[in-house]
């Protein structure tokens, strides 16, 4: 068994929470994961996310952009556009992403079973 310091121990805060809950609820994760691919405008966002709202993407972006992990960036085009980047920081959650959407796709099938079974006993 490995030794941890207590420098090693993960303290989850309140805003560990706040942050987590916001990087991984339900659009942020595949905003960003098209983000990582390349800069998109708001409606090619919506294109390539149809099941999302305009309200809900908007809200999205505006939290991942406060939290520094997108930017919105002023293109000098007539007319005036705006565009969504991924930043730095933002690409640092570009494997973790990668991991999450991987095994949710490789492990659908025993989930659904699962919940399956858990609803024939409830």
């Amino acid at each position: 068994m490995q030794e941890t310091s207590q420098a090693d121990q993960v303290v989850i805060t309140a805003p560990h929470r706040e942050l987590l809950d916001q990087v991984l609820d339900k659009w942020s994760l595949q905003v960003l994961d098209k983000l990582c691919g390349r800069p998109l405008r708001f409606n090619e966002l919506r294109r390539e996310i149809p099941v999302v709202t305009q309200k809900s993407l908007t809200a999205t972006l505006r939290r991942l952009e406060r939290n520094g992990m997108v930017e919105r960036v002023i293109v000098a085009t007539r007319p005036i556009a705006v565009e969504y980047r991924i930043t730095p920081l933002g690409t640092t959650l570009q494997d973790l992403i990668d991991a999450l959407l991987r095994w949710s796709t490789v492990n659908m099938a025993e989930v659904e079973r699962a919940r399956a079974r858990f609803d024939a006993e409830v």
